[in-house]
C-alpha cells in the first residue's frame, strides 16, 4: 500500500465538491480550523454553487478536482461535501500525476467511491473522516475533529471504544477497507470494487429504508464480499427509516443474520458514519482488531 506524505505546518490542502453541493458559509468552520492548525489551503470553485443536486455540472466538478490532482503544490484534497456525484465522473479522471506523487483524499459517504477506487487500482491509502459539516458547532466532535488532524500528521491509531452486547469477540489483522453500504454495494462488479478476503470491513449508511439495507447486505453476501473477512467494523446508521408495514428487524440484526454462521470477529457500534462522533480512518491501512468482553481496540499496525 502506498502512503501519501503527512502534511506539516505549512502545507497546502485543496478542498472541493465533487458531488453535491455546499453553501460557502457552511464552510466557514473547517476554513478556520484547518487554518489554525497552521494549513494553507486553496478553496476550489465548486465550493458555494450549485447546479440541480450537484455543486457544478459534471464538465466543471471534474475540472476543479483534477486540477487539484495535478497541482503539486497541493499536499492533500479535502471533500467539502458528499451526497451524489462522483460516480458521475470517476470514469473520467486523469490520475496519471496523481499516482507519481500521491496526496491523501479525505472524506466520507460518496466519498466512497475515491477510497474503494484507489483501492482496488492503484494501491494508494486514503482517509474516511468528516467533511465540512462536521465541523459546525452543532454537529461538533472534538475527538472526531482531533482525530482528523492526528490521522494527516502521521500519528499512528489508536482507537479504544466500549463493547457492544452483539459484539463476537475475536483478534483480526489486516488491512481496513470500506465505508457508506450504499456505495460499497454499488461499485459491485465495477472497476472500483472492493476486494475483501482477509480484510477488516467497516461500513456505515444514512437515511436507508431498513429493507433496502437488508438488500444491500444481501448484495454483498451473495458476491462473496462477506465470508472470507478477517473481521467485520459496524458503524452507524443514522435516520433509517422503515415502512407502515415494519421490517421486523434492527439495523444490527439485519446485519447480523447475513454473517451469523461466520466465526470472524465482529464490532458493532463503532464510533464511524453520519453522526457526530465519525473517528479518522486511513483506508487501506493494516490493523490489529480487539474485540473484547468489554471493549473493543482498533490500532494501526506500523
Amino acid at each position: 500500500m502506498i502512503i501519501p506524505p503527512y502534511l506539516q505546518k505549512g502545507s497546502t490542502i485543496g478542498i472541493t465538491c465533487p458531488a453535491g453541493a455546499v453553501n460557502s458559509e457552511e464552510m466557514q468552520p473547517m476554513f478556520a480550523q484547518l487554518e489554525a492548525w497552521g494549513f494553507n489551503l486553496k478553496i476550489g470553485k465548486t465550493i458555494g454553487t450549485s447546479f440541480n443536486k450537484f455543486s457544478a455540472t459534471d464538465a466543471d466538478r471534474l475540472a476543479d478536482l483534477q486540477s487539484m490532482l495535478d497541482d503539486d503544490a497541493i499536499e492533500a484534497v479535502f471533500f467539502g461535501r458528499g451526497g451524489y456525484g462522483v460516480v458521475r465522473i470517476l470514469d473520467q479522471i486523469d490520475f496519471t500525476q496523481f499516482k507519481q506523487k500521491p496526496k491523501w483524499l479525505l472524506g466520507y459517504s460518496d466519498i466512497t467511491a475515491f477510497h474503494s477506487h484507489l483501492n482496488n487500482q492503484m494501491k494508494i491509502s486514503s482517509i474516511h473522516a468528516h467533511m465540512g459539516g462536521g465541523y459546525k458547532p452543532n454537529d461538533f466532535d472534538a475527538l472526531s475533529t482531533q482525530s482528523i488532524f492526528d490521522v494527516i500528521t502521521g500519528k499512528p491509531i489508536h482507537y479504544v471504544i466500549p463493547a457492544h452486547v452483539m459484539n463476537r469477540v475475536g483478534v483480526a489483522k489486516g488491512e481496513l477497507i470500506g465505508g457508506n453500504l450504499a456505495l460499497l454495494s454499488d461499485l459491485v462488479g465495477t472497476d472500483s470494487d472492493i476486494y475483501t478476503q482477509g480484510k477488516i470491513l467497516f461500513i456505515e449508511d444514512i437515511g436507508e429504508y431498513k429493507y433496502n439495507i437488508d438488500r444491500m447486505l444481501w448484495q454483498l453476501l451473495r458476491a462473496g464480499k462477506l465470508s472470507q473477512l478477517a473481521g467485520l467494523i459496524v458503524g452507524g446508521f443514522t435516520d433509517t427509516q422503515d415502512n407502515p408495514v415494519p421490517f421486523g428487524m434492527t439495523e444490527y440484526e439485519i446485519v447480523w443474520e447475513k454473517i451469523k454462521d461466520f466465526s470472524f470477529p465482529v464490532c458493532f457500534d463503532f464510533p464511524v458514519g453520519h453522526q457526530a462522533r465519525n473517528m479518522a480512518l486511513k483506508v487501506g491501512m493494516h490493523y490489529h482488531l480487539a474485540i473484547e468482553n468489554n471493549q473493543v481496540v482498533l490500532e494501526e499496525i506500523i
